[in-house]
């Protein structure tokens, strides 16, 4: 696959996690790199994504919560998720697009397999 995920797992409400996205066949730093979740049940949704040339975006419902951030020595993105709510259940992947804009629309090709992140009680 295109990357490997890490850093999922179980978290109490308003606990943190900082999720890990190594790229693996590429160099990321001329990409755009979006982390998406979903939820059994649920529609895809995009979370956040970061520019090749570090402009970030993020979901309505998670701004001010989580934080993405690159380290293009480390081939890596992360995504920093504090104040985590029970609604942030969901396997988290993330994407490779040639901007932000269409990051969500990544096909299975360039998207990894995936963390769980599971928030409970």
């Amino acid at each position: 696959g295109q990357f490997e995920e890490s850093g999922g797992g179980w978290v109490q409400p308003g606990g943190s996690l900082r999720l890990s996205c190594v790229a693996t066949t590429f160099t990321l730093e001329r990409y755009a790199i979006g982390w998406l979740r979903q939820s059994p049940g649920k529609e895809r949704e995009g979370v956040s994504c970061i520019s090749s040339s570090d402009l970030s975006t993020y979901a309505d419902s998670v701004k001010g919560r989580f934080t993405i951030s690159r380290d293009n020595a480390k081939n890596t993105v992360y995504l920093q998720m504090n104040s985590l709510k029970s609604e942030d259940t969901a396997v988290y992947f993330c994407a490779r697009a040639a901007s932000c804009e269409v990051y969500y629309y990544a096909g299975l090709a360039y998207r990894g397999e995936g963390t769980l992140v599971t928030v409970s009680s």
